[in-house]
């Protein structure tokens, strides 16, 4: 399975060359999408198309998740509610014309969908295997099971880490600036309100990885405390069950576009030169169906 990470993929290329033009965010969409699924297609499968949806259940549970994020779009000189509704725009049109699961859902995020996925594929189907198609190195983190693997569009090149769980635990203890997450001695303010996160030394860390069995009986209450709000938060594991299985169901009832679609949808949007190799939009694996009953 082909998990590509819909508006990562899409926002970064759109950042780097400020697109904000229709036909031309939607081209590198779906060029995107061709280039990977020609690429994986034989050993990994289907493609499975993993989009944001708005409100996150993160948001939810810590009011500060990526607040700052709208502030820095705001002062940006891209017209960002153009981008948002072509992004929105396309992902629907993927969904309706071409031969691939598109698994979007209010208060989830790419990262949920993604991980529950993967997760499942743990209970049925060790052997399947999974590419990430991401740059995010959240999902690090899954590469603690040995059927997934992970490729960075932007690095081009593979992802990897020789200890995914010690990875995952500096993580959470340094927390993630990017998604507004203090580290363990910080508050929860820290960013929206412009304080300092508190210094947090490696050696520290290290003390802990070796109680790591028994935090609460290292650590005092308040970091303890914000210990377990940045495992909520980061560790895909931590992935509500309920949502984990929402997913599992959208995923599952969902039936994909016919493979004549591909070619009037492209002729359609005047994609000439997708045209001209519309065969690679196609999968080569019938797509799997997941019993989501747990014991």
């Amino acid at each position: 399975m082909i998990l590509l990470d819909y508006s990562q993929i899409a926002l970064s290329n759109i950042i780097v060359q400020k697109l904000n033009d229709e036909s031309m965010i939607r081209h590198m969409i779906l060029n995107s999408i061709r280039m990977y699924n020609k690429r994986y297609r034989d050993e990994y499968g289907q493609m499975v198309i993993c989009a944001d949806g708005m409100n996150t259940w993160r948001k939810d549970y810590f009011p500060y998740y990526k607040a700052k994020r709208r502030k820095n779009r705001d002062e940006s000189s891209q017209d960002w509610n153009e981008i948002f509704r072509i992004l929105h725009l396309v992902r629907d049109e993927i969904k309706e014309n071409l031969p691939y699961k598109v698994v979007h859902m209010e208060g989830v995020e790419a990262d949920d969908i993604i991980a529950s996925l993967v997760l499942q594929s743990q209970e049925f189907g060790m052997n399947e295997p999974m590419m990430i198609v991401s740059s995010d190195k959240d999902f690090i983190q899954l590469q603690k099971f040995n059927n997934v693997k992970q490729f960075s569009p932007i690095q081009k090149k593979f992802v990897k880490d020789d200890n995914p769980r010690t990875y995952l635990f500096n993580h959470i203890m340094k927390g993630d600036t990017g998604d507004g997450v203090p580290n363990v001695l910080s508050d929860d303010d820290t960013f929206v309100s412009d304080k300092k996160q508190t210094p947090l030394r490696k050696t520290r860390i290290a003390e802990w990885l070796e109680n790591s069995e028994d935090l609460r009986s290292v650590m005092p209450e308040e970091i303890f405390r914000n210990y377990q709000r940045n495992k909520k938060l980061i560790d895909l594991t931590e992935v509500p069950e309920t949502i984990q299985e929402s997913i599992i169901y959208n995923y599952n009832e969902q039936k994909v576009a016919m493979k004549m679609r591909v070619l009037n949808y492209l002729i359609k949007k005047r994609c000439n030169q997708l045209i001209e190799v519309v065969e690679e939009f196609y999968n080569n694996e019938k797509i799997i169906a997941w019993d989501i009953k747990r014991s």
